[in-house]
């Protein structure tokens, strides 16, 4: 059992430091003109969203915390790359979707990204690597524990 939560622990510190690195070099990437990279990340998550979401429905994809998420959502409908709309269900609440300008710009910085992406990922794993890494992500983000 504590061989189990060492390499648990092990693994965890693994992850986390894999997912800073990548980040900081996705960050440094020189792609990030029109949006952050954090602004980008809630065009991306809006992006797949087929309805228009309430913020803390948005919240729940994305790490930021909510005040933090509260200030973007701001900037980037005064940007105009966001429309706000009364929730039909919740009198004091607020849908968010894309417009067509979000819309637009997640797509052209999302190429760039993707690129970055598949450069950095297939540069350290083989296709096989990959397919294995995607399997436990899986596992791990439906919440799957002994």
């Amino acid at each position: 059992m504590r061989a189990n939560t060492v390499l648990a622990n092990d693994v965890w510190e693994a992850l986390l430091g894999a997912h800073a690195t990548l980040m900081k070099q996705f960050a440094a990437e020189d792609i990030w003109t029109e949006v952050s990279m954090r602004e980008y990340d809630v065009l991306y998550t809006l992006s797949k969203c087929s309805d228009p979401v309430n913020i803390t429905e948005l919240n729940r994809h994305v790490l930021l915390s909510q005040p933090a998420l509260s200030r973007l959502v701001e900037r980037l409908t005064a940007r105009g790359y966001l429309a706000r709309k009364p929730d039909p269900r919740d009198a004091r609440g607020v849908l968010l979707t894309l417009t067509g300008k979000g819309r637009a710009t997640q797509k052209q910085v999302g190429r760039r990204h993707a690129r970055t992406v598949a450069r950095t990922m297939t540069a350290a794993l083989t296709s096989d690597d990959l397919t294995q890494l995607a399997m436990i992500c899986g596992k791990l983000s439906k919440g799957a524990t002994r």
